[in-house]
Formats: C-alpha cells, structure tokens, sequence
C-alpha cells in the first residue's frame, strides 16, 4: 500500500501531538517519583480507565481476534471474555484495598503484608523478575505484531518493518521518559478515541464492501453448513462437543483459569498495570469506577468492531490457502482492500497509537519496579526525588534498547504467550486470599510461585502436556492448580504466622473484611469492622451479568436479532441498577 504526501502528513501531524502533550505535562509528572509512576494520586476515574482500555488495545489485538474468529466463529472470543469473572472481582473485592494499601507498584506489598527476609525477598524478586523478563517479553511480542503490520501494510521487509516499529517505540519511550504516567494517561486518551474511530469505521466499510449484513450472514450460514458439528459460527457459546472447545475446557475456562492463573492485565486480584491506574486514582471511589469502566469498555463494548472484521475476512478468504496458514493477517487485508484511500493515513496512526498506548504503559510499569522496588530499597537509598526521577528516566530508555534486542531474537508470540502461562497457572489463589485471611505469609506466596512453575513445566517438558490441545490444557490446569494449592496450603501451615505487629498494621492500613482477620481485629477495637463481604458478592454476580448481558445484546442487535439483544440489554441495565442502588445506599453514589 503506497502511502500519500496527505498521509504522510497525517501521520507526522499524531506524532507531534503525542510529543506535544509530553512536553505541556512535563513539569507536572517529574516533580516526584509519585508524580512520575502514579501521577501524584489525582486522577479521575474516566481517565485512569480509560488508559486501562487503551493499553490493553494493542496493536496486534484486532489481529487476534481476527484469527479466533477464522478458527472457531464469534465464540472462540471465550478464550478471553471468561476473564470477565476476575475483571469484575477486581473492581468490587480489590479496587479499594489497593487504593487502601498506599503502595507505590503492587510488589511493593509484599513488605506491608509480611515481614523479615521472605518479605525482602519476594518483593526483590518480583519486582526483577516482572520488569525484565517478563516486560520485556510482553514488549517484545508487541513489537512483533506491529512488524509484522508493517509488513503486510507497506510491503517492505522484516528489517525494515523492525526499524521503523524502533523509532515508533523511541517517540513512546521518550513521551514516557518526559512526562511519565502523566503522558501516558492522556495520550491514551487520545489514541483510545483514534484507534476506536477506526476500526469502527473499517468494520462499516467491511460490511458494506461485503454486500450488508444480510449478505454477510447468508454466506455465514453457508460457511456453516460445511463446518459440521463445529457448531455455528455466529453462535456467541461455543459448541461444547466440538474439538476446539470440549466440555472440559470450558469448564476450565468459566469455573478454574479465571481465578487461578496470573496473566498480566489479567491477575487474580489485581495487579500489574492495572494496580498501577488504580494506584494513581484521586480516592478510593475513582479506583473502583476506573476498574468498573474498563471492564465494561474491554469485554461489552470493544470486542465488535473487532468481530465484524474477522467474520468479513472469514466470508471473503474462506478457501485460501494463505488464510488458512494465518488467518489473523486477514485483519489488515481486508483493512487494505476495503478502506478508502482517504483514511489510510489515519488508520496506519491509529494502529501506531493502539502500538503506543501498549508500549508507553510497559516502559513506565517496568521501571517503576526497577526503580521504586530494586534501586531505592537496595541500591540508593535516601536520594533526592529529583535523582530517582532521573534514573527513571534512564530505565526507561534502557528498558527501550532491551526490548529490541528481544524482539530480534524472539520468533514466536505464541511460544512468549505460552510461557506466560506456564509460570503462572495455579497461583492465582494465594493472590486472592492474601488480602482476606490472616494465615498467609511469604512462604505462602514464594510456595505457590515455585510450584506452579515447577508442576507446569514437569507436565509439559516430561509427560507432553500440550496446550494447543484444548483437552490437555484443561487437564494440565486442573492439576497444577490442585498440586499448587495443596503445596502453599501445607508450607502455610508449617510456617509460622507473620508477627502480630505487621498484622495489625497491614489491617488497620488495608481494613480488609473481618471474616478471615478475627484474631487480628480482636487486637483493633478501634477499626470499624468491614462486613462488606455479601455486598462485595451481589455486586460482582451483578456485574458479570451486565457485562455478558452488556456483551451479548449488542451481538444480538448487530447480528439482526434486535429483539434478543434488546431482551439482553434490559437485563444489563437491570444488574447495573442493582449496582448501582447497593453503592448508593452505602454512600458510595456513582456520580
């Protein structure tokens, strides 16, 4: 695709602005550490989720889903909406315990809620461990996606691809190194309405390239008709006897993985970038409803514009070759074929902007681990705020040129996906129950962590557990899970308890529900008791409903079935009224 002068100037005109903005917040985000990592904590929660939203619209998600679609309809999707189940705990059991706990990055916490050498430990270790390796992972598969765009966009080759997604990456670190998370929010802001703009209108110009909806659907239900018992590819549940999704593993995915496993974006509890948003909200209120937003934002709202595009290219290169080997390159074919000549510039900026709004969150979240949590705790100590600004800036860069060299050596996103979830299936419990049973300690945590690894990679490397294989995956789940929780439940019992002075302050700190701390509380008369444990559990069963609710009417409507989806709509609108009158009636109004 040949780009225009007008496109070029387009796309030079969104760089500038990014920068701009750097520049006009830079004075603000670099007064502090806090001010450069958490934005001093006063953010609004429109803001705050919606940078959430952003940063979790990369560059190769419309990709993905593009390829779940080609591969298993609209419902192959359930491989990320079940994820809705953690997104919604973390907003009603969790948002206000971490705005609670003042904590700078959520490894930080390990040295409020335990004590002594575990607590050192595992707060080093986590904090090395997530802002290299694994950030660095993280960055290097986005780096990846973006490439490979570039590729299949501009036509060029891989080296060049690499080096022009490089000088995107060096504009981002250099927003980020300027303005700190400051820039980022409001960048995302921006790029959020860019990005979405596009591909809502790529997917109006797919459809209508296709002929209507009434023409997509008919040849759907003719592709149907060849898939056999692979059930429906309109069907918004997947067909349970079907190879790619058995019933097993939709077990898994509804009842065991949500919980569980810990991903990043995704965490059981909280945690990662997300934590980080949270912890830059103005007060306890705004964290709840940045977190309640983008969870609406990410699964009820975003994923159709998405949707279309893949059943679009699904239609149109149903049979080649080509597409079959990749169907997720469908995405930016059909961007290629069917978009106006017009609006090219302005879509190659917003897939730069969904590159970006990724990237600058990972630069800034890795070094606030870097910094906060490995160089002021054990290298530097007691320096100037200034100093700790200036070496963020410095591993901000610096995390800049590691990702890159990741990226040159890194050959697969999905072999990167794949480890993610090695290292983290089955500790997602102990993630949970830290915040409300007195009981854990470190060795809980640093147990839990050993094990899951340990476990999931003994049943991949010895016995051949392959989780490209939807049966072994469940399997292999529920069984790192089982030995991975049996493993911390018994070191929990054969350690002793965190000292009782780290307890009370944690609780008096935290003022988590009594249920799981009556020892403790016993020892804080002076602490109102939280009983908010059934209010926490109407408003997270009310909130999944919306969200699926939410979800599934705006399927329904778009896929010509008004009636269903307005029947599916009513029923959200009723679980966010629920919602909505149990946050009043405790004080919490949502206004």
């Amino acid at each position: 695709m040949q780009l225009t002068l007008v496109d070029a100037l387009v796309i030079a005109a969104y760089f500038l602005f990014n920068l701009a903005v750097a520049l006009y917040l830079r004075r603000r985000a670099t007064q502090s550490v806090s001010d450069f990592f958490i934005s001093g904590r006063n953010v609004s929660w429109w803001l705050a989720g919606t940078s959430m939203v952003a940063t979790t619209f990369a560059a190769d998600t419309p990709l993905v889903v593009t390829g779940l679609v080609a591969r298993n309809g609209i419902a192959g999707n359930w491989i990320w909406w079940s994820m809705a189940f953690s997104g919604m705990l973390t907003v009603f059991f969790f948002a206000r315990l971490w705005r609670r706990a003042g904590v700078l990055t959520d490894v930080e916490f390990a040295e409020i809620r335990y004590s002594g050498a575990p607590a050192v430990f595992l707060r080093g270790f986590r904090a090395l461990y997530l802002g290299l390796p694994i950030n660095l992972i993280i960055m290097g598969w986005v780096n990846l996606a973006i490439v490979k765009i570039l590729v299949l966009v501009l036509g060029i080759g891989k080296i060049e691809a690499l080096a022009i997604a490089l000088g995107i990456m060096f504009i981002t670190a250099s927003i980020s190194t300027l303005s700190g998370l400051w820039g980022v929010l409001w960048t995302d802001l921006f790029q959020f309405v860019l990005k979405m703009g596009m591909v809502i209108l790529l997917a109006v110009f797919a459809v209508r390239a296709t002929g209507g909806m009434g023409e997509l659907i008919s040849r759907l239900h003719a592709i149907d008709a060849g898939r056999g018992s692979a059930g429906s590819v309109l069907s918004l549940v997947p067909d349970v006897h079907s190879v790619w999704m058995p019933l097993i593993t939709f077990f898994v995915y509804l009842a065991v993985n949500w919980w569980a496993s810990w991903y990043p974006g995704a965490e059981p509890g909280g945690g990662g970038y997300v934590a980080q948003r949270i912890f830059c909200a103005k007060d306890e209120k705004n964290s709840l409803l940045a977190t309640l937003w983008f969870n609406i934002a990410h699964y009820a709202l975003r994923p159709w514009p998405w949707i279309l595009v893949g059943l679009v290219a699904l239609v149109r290169f149903q049979g080649d070759p080509a597409f079959a080997a990749d169907p997720e390159s469908g995405y930016v074919k059909i961007l290629m074929s069917d978009l106006p000549v017009s609006l090219r510039g302005l879509m190659l900026a917003a897939f730069a902007a969904a590159y970006m709004s990724t990237i600058g969150t990972q630069l800034n979240w890795g070094a606030s681990y870097l910094v906060n949590d490995v160089y002021r705790r054990f290298v530097s100590r007691d320096r100037s705020e200034r100093h700790y600004v200036f070496f963020s800036q410095a591993v901000t860069m610096l995390l800049m040129l590691l990702s890159a060299v990741v990226t040159f050596y890194m050959d697969s996103i999905a072999d990167a996906w794949r480890f993610l979830m090695a290292i983290g299936a089955g500790t997602g419990l102990v993630y949970i129950l830290r915040w409300f049973w007195w009981r854990i300690n470190a060795w809980s945590e640093i147990s839990a962590m050993v094990a899951a690894f340990t476990v999931s990679i003994v049943l991949q490397r010895v016995f051949h557990f392959n989780e490209n294989v939807p049966e072994e995956f469940a399997y292999l789940l529920l069984i790192t899970v089982s030995v991975t929780t049996l493993v911390w439940l018994t070191v929990t019992f054969l350690t002793p308890p965190e000292p009782r002075s780290v307890l009370l302050s944690f609780y008096r700190r935290v003022r988590p529900n009594v249920s799981g701390w009556k020892p403790v509380a016993a020892e804080a008369p002076d602490i109102v008791p939280q009983r908010d444990g059934l209010f926490n559990l109407v408003n997270w069963i009310s909130g999944v409903v919306m969200i699926y609710a939410f979800l599934f009417g705006l399927g329904k409507i778009i896929l010509g079935d008004p009636l269903t989806g307005l029947a599916f709509l009513v029923a959200g609108l009723v679980a966010g009224t629920i919602i909505y009158l149990g946050m009043g009636r405790r004080g919490w109004r949502l206004d």
